[in-house]
């Protein structure tokens, strides 16, 4: 298939492709039409259709989705199809929640190091992996294929970090600190910021917006 370029709103829409079709499996369900996943996932089944087809289709007219079969194709184009390595940086309470999220690994995430600064944290073992001290990341890096790494960490610490991840090699990073690190790696970089925040304000307006519209009088 020729390579083209994907929307971003077409990719973010990919894992829920994913996700729903993962659920309608486990339903035991072996096709679907594209007029019944748009019911499940709130999306026009143009959209889906249209979403699809930037990757060759894969629905047969009058047969709809075979579900196991998209389910994998879009592992494929998801690079879920394949293991990759991940190392988490900064082993507070959310940087523990995420070494114990062990659906990551069902995913093809494999979490095999924890960094910290704190000295108290040090051998501490989260799902079977010791908590490394920071110095220690260079030659961790070094001696291990490191794909994605995660940060946990203060603003000004996640900048210092991401620098030291990009010199020694590491290529995809996972951001949850606040503050966007696109601008401060090289452009060969995938960052992945994930602001928590921005969602809670997200849902802050829409919840305002729903009272609004439900407290105003209706105009006659």
């Amino acid at each position: 298939m020729e390579e083209k370029d994907i929307s971003r709103a077409v990719i973010k829409r990919l894992p829920r492709y994913y996700r729903y079709l993962g659920e309608l499996m486990e339903d035991g369900v072996e096709r679907i039409s594209s007029n019944e996943l748009s019911g499940r996932m709130k999306v026009t089944a143009s959209q889906i259709r249209q979403d699809l087809n930037n990757f060759g289709g894969f629905g047969q007219q009058g047969y709809g989705y075979n579900v196991k079969y998209l389910h994998s194709e879009i592992a494929k184009i998801l690079g879920l199809d394949r293991t990759h390595t991940m190392i988490i940086l900064g082993v507070g309470n959310l940087g523990q929640a995420l070494a114990n999220y062990t659906q990551f690994e069902r995913q093809g995430f494999k979490l095999i190091g924890l960094f910290d600064v704190n000295p108290v944290l040090k051998g501490v073992s989260v799902r079977g992996i010791e908590v490394r001290m920071i110095d220690e990341l260079p030659e961790f890096i070094r001696t291990h294929h490191v794909e994605i790494a995660t940060l946990t960490l203060p603003k000004a610490k996640a900048i210092e970090m991401a620098k030291v991840l990009v010199d020694n090699g590491v290529r995809a990073i996972w951001n949850f600190a606040h503050t966007d690190l696109n601008l401060s790696v090289p452009p060969d970089v995938i960052v992945e910021n994930v602001h928590l925040s921005e969602s809670l304000m997200r849902l802050s307006y829409n919840l305002s917006r729903y009272d609004k519209d439900h407290t105003e009088p209706k105009k006659k």
